[in-house]
């Protein structure tokens, strides 16, 4: 990610799983912070990352 826009795809697509209610993603750090009402797959999450056209370190 290295922009604002980077960080809304991000969280479009996260945001789109089962269960989440709240996404966080920072640009700078390359972080993202997920919240969600039930246990999420991490496959699930890196998938809607590589969905949005970035890679999961």
């Amino acid at each position: 990610m290295t922009c604002g826009h980077c960080e809304a795809s991000v969280r479009e697509e996260i945001g789109e799983l089962d269960g989440v209610t709240e996404v966080s993603a920072d640009h700078v750090s390359g972080e993202v912070v997920v919240t969600s009402t039930a246990p999420l797959d991490p496959a699930a999450v890196a998938a809607a990352v590589e969905e949005a056209g970035y890679e999961v370190d």
